[in-house]
């Protein structure tokens, strides 16, 4: 099994009330492509952090392999989401991958 982590930081343009609508959308679009991608065991994302946190965003997913998470990258449906719902609204990234 591999964990695939990422944490977000969003623009610090976007207002609080636009920054509450970005999450909702990340979190609806990633969260559904559970049971649509070959491989994907699990995702969840988080988007209540405390003030203490320095990331609005969290995902935490599970895939069956190595090449299931690089299946998952190029997957159609994972690129929509993160084209539509995650890029244009991202100031930074961090990944980490590591099998469990």
């Amino acid at each position: 099994m591999v964990k695939h982590v990422i944490l977000w930081k969003l623009k610090d343009e976007l207002d609080a009330g636009r920054k509450n609508e970005v999450k909702a959308g990340i979190k609806e679009g990633l969260e559904g492509l559970k049971g649509r991608i070959p491989g994907l065991v699990d995702i969840h994302v988080y988007t209540d952090s405390l003030a203490s946190s320095n990331a609005d965003v969290m995902l935490d997913s599970t895939f069956e392999s190595e090449e299931a998470l690089k299946g998952y990258a190029v997957h159609p449906e994972h690129v929509a989401v993160a084209d539509g719902k995650v890029r244009p609204y991202t100031q930074t990234r961090t990944c980490m991958d590591f099998e469990v």
